[in-house]
């Protein structure tokens, strides 16, 4: 069998297929920062032989043109086993295209926020993240193995928490989806998204977080996410509020970009403290947990690098005695989660839930409040495209 380009031999990467869907939302949208009426999730296949892995990310459409333009050639003919060297090779190629940021050269301020989730400076890296996802579950595939196993098992299960409570809703749309988590579904921590209008309606926000502790009762753990809407002292000034209504996690109560910040409204209050969902590269997660900025670091694996950085993030927090929360893409994350030994949780984030239960054979019942990966047997990640499901929603 011919060598790879890392220098071993093995089974090689033949192709790496792309492929973007938009699915509307079922309902308006909305966090504190940003709105929203539909989701767009890149899917990433990776062969070799008759074996294929799948990877994605979700972003806008053009990042399927960041893996067809600037990755794909780096992978094709590479061990499929050596997924790290591949990372590696991925990282150095699109080093003058943007690892950080295809689109970080020329933006003002309203340019940032409209481009939030579409890549700034995230399109390469939610790109090189799905590759690598896909070549992780490939390894699986072809050793036939669950991927979790293949990692190595540090719990039998990965515990999640419902995510949604969109600045949106009505009390009765959120009191609904709240109710179904915790009542129907015993997943018993929950958390609703505020600092609506970049904080300027901060009174709703204080509504709300009162009904979502009446909808859920007093024994499930309530979370709230400002996705960096507050200011510092706004978000400090809300800590009692958090306090009297039993509030456990306060996220990104300003921009995961601003480390004194987060540092210093953890030092001034009682709720925990979590950012990282927007870390690109490790270096950024060294510096967050540098800065005592978190008492619980999130990673993205759509984002960060794929499962070889996310994996790396999470020994980075061990070694600082902290834990690690995956961010939203629950399916894609929970092998991952299962194997590291100072997890915290996994986002159960709905919109996300919403399209991979329709699009993927293969996703994970939470009922009970976690979800087991791997126990059914099927190897990789054990996810596979819903082809007639998915192709109406096809874009480009």
């Amino acid at each position: 069998m011919p060598a790879s380009p890392a220098g071993a031999s093995g089974p090689l990467v033949d192709e790496v297929t792309t492929a973007a869907y938009t699915v509307p939302t079922d309902a308006p949208e909305a966090d504190g920062t940003l709105a929203w009426d539909s989701t767009t999730l890149v899917v990433v296949h990776v062969r070799s032989g008759t074996t294929t892995g799948l990877g994605y990310t979700y972003g806008a459409p053009v990042t399927a043109h960041v893996v067809d333009d600037q990755l794909s050639a780096v992978v094709v003919g590479r061990c499929a086993l050596d997924v790290p060297a591949a990372n590696e090779a991925m990282n150095r190629a699109v080093r003058n295209a943007g690892r950080p940021g295809l689109v970080a050269g020329a933006l003002n301020e309203a340019m940032n926020r409209a481009v939030r989730n579409a890549g700034r400076p995230g399109l390469v890296a939610g790109a090189l993240s799905a590759v690598d996802t896909a070549l992780w579950d490939l390894k699986a595939r072809l050793l036939e193995l669950p991927l979790v196993r293949l990692l190595g098992a540090a719990r039998p299960e990965v515990p999640v928490y419902g995510s949604g409570g969109f600045t949106t809703y009505d009390v009765r749309r959120q009191d609904h989806q709240l109710r179904g988590w915790v009542a129907d579904q015993g997943i018993p921590r929950v958390k609703i998204k505020i600092a609506e209008s970049w904080g300027t309606a901060e009174s709703r926000d204080r509504r709300r977080i009162a009904q979502a502790r009446h909808s859920i009762g007093e024994a499930a753990e309530l979370y709230v996410d400002a996705n960096g809407g507050y200011t510092r002292k706004q978000a400090i000034r809300l800590d009692s509020y958090l306090m009297e209504h039993q509030v456990t996690w306060f996220e990104e109560p300003v921009s995961s970009d601003d480390l004194t910040g987060l540092a210093q409204i953890r030092a001034a209050t009682a709720v925990d403290v979590a950012a990282g969902e927007y870390g690109y590269t490790l270096p950024y997660f060294r510096q967050l947990l540098g800065a005592e900025a978190v008492d619980c670091v999130q990673a993205d694996i759509t984002r960060c690098g794929g499962l070889t950085v996310w994996l790396r993030v999470a020994a980075l927090a061990q070694a600082s005695g902290m834990e690690i929360s995956g961010h939203c893409a629950p399916h894609l994350h929970a092998h991952a989660a299962a194997a590291v030994p100072n997890l915290r949780h996994l986002e159960w984030f709905h919109d996300h839930v919403r399209i991979e239960n329709r699009l993927f054979h293969g996703t994970l019942d939470p009922t009970g409040g976690a979800v087991r990966p791997g126990t059914d047997g099927a190897p990789g990640h054990g996810l596979s495209l819903r082809d007639e499901e998915a192709e109406p929603y096809r874009v480009g």
